[in-house]
């Protein structure tokens, strides 16, 4: 165990910190893209890289009677921020030159991040998302891809895609779909609106909310009364996923429609994308410690 505890801080990721809790066998991942906190490309491979360096840290495979990692945190390094979803930069200079193969290839990169997130990487993991701010776009449907959300009262969660003309692509319908119901997931999608923690706590989207500044506590505090019966957990979640599958060729395809409907958009709807983006950036550069590269 400490050798892989030493090959995990060993490892150092432009947009990413990562540490291994040796005694309770849990990898933090923690979300520190440069600039506007959204998926930009770097921080999927990044992130690519580090679900590649979980696997290799089990001897034998999902067999490995040793497991160094029983559990697998998301969180992010940005105070009130988890994530604020897709990098709108680039997707407006990839509509603007009407490349259908570059949104493709970005969407694809997103999704083959959140099935191997969604499947534990295959191996005997449970994953869990910490969110402490605020979930948006990509950033929610990352958080659904976990087996278990954390939650702080004050964060934030919602799609707003809708708002110029597009909708979520990389997980969202499929995610919801299967929690709470196509009519409501819908609801969600097309709404447009802000949700609070509270709000999906009760809807069971949220499977542990926490008070402010105590998510991470609350994320501990459960691995740690939950931890002797992991087995039994793990085999629960991977029963969920063979009952009711999100395969990563239906994500793809997702990905198709979506690519396509962004090639659809019209000049008032990239106009609406940019003042987004905007806002974000303002909200980062109004961050103490701010950097000022964006997305």
């Amino acid at each position: 165990m400490p050798a892989a505890q030493a090959a995990v801080r060993a490892t150092a990721y432009e947009t990413l910190e990562v540490d291994l809790d040796a005694g309770r066998r849990l990898f933090w991942c923690r979300l520190r893209p440069k600039g506007r906190p959204c998926f930009s490309p770097e921080l999927l491979r990044d992130i690519a890289a580090m679900q590649r360096s979980v696997a290799r840290l089990f001897r034998g495979g999902a067999a490995d009677p040793d497991p160094p990692v029983r559990y697998f945190a998301c969180a992010s390094a940005i105070p009130g921020i988890f994530n604020l979803g897709g990098d709108l930069g680039l997707f407006r200079e990839l509509i603007a030159k009407g490349d259908l193969a570059g949104l493709r290839r970005y969407g694809r990169a997103a999704v083959e991040a959140i099935h191997r997130n969604h499947t534990g990487f295959g191996l005997p993991v449970v994953t869990i998302a910490l969110v402490q701010g605020d979930a948006l776009g990509g950033g929610f449907e990352c958080a659904l891809a976990h087996d278990l959300i954390v939650a702080e009262r004050s964060a934030k969660f919602g799609l707003p895609e809708v708002l110029f003309n597009l909708f979520p692509g990389m997980g969202a319908y499929s995610f919801l779909s299967r929690r709470i119901g196509r009519a409501e997931a819908e609801r969600m999608i097309l709404g447009g609106r802000i949700h609070t923690a509270e709000e999906l706590h009760a809807m069971g989207l949220v499977d542990i909310l926490a008070p402010d500044g105590e998510g991470e506590e609350a994320l501990l505090e459960h691995i740690d009364r939950t931890s002797r019966w992991h087995n039994a957990h793990h085999a629960t979640y991977r029963a969920r996923r063979r009952v009711d599958p999100v395969t990563l060729e239906e994500l793809q395809e997702v990905v198709e429609v979506w690519a396509e409907a962004a090639l659809r958009l019209t000049e008032p709807d990239l106009r609406r994308m940019a003042r987004l983006a905007a806002a974000q950036d303002r909200r980062i550069a109004a961050q103490p410690g701010a950097v000022a590269a964006v997305c």
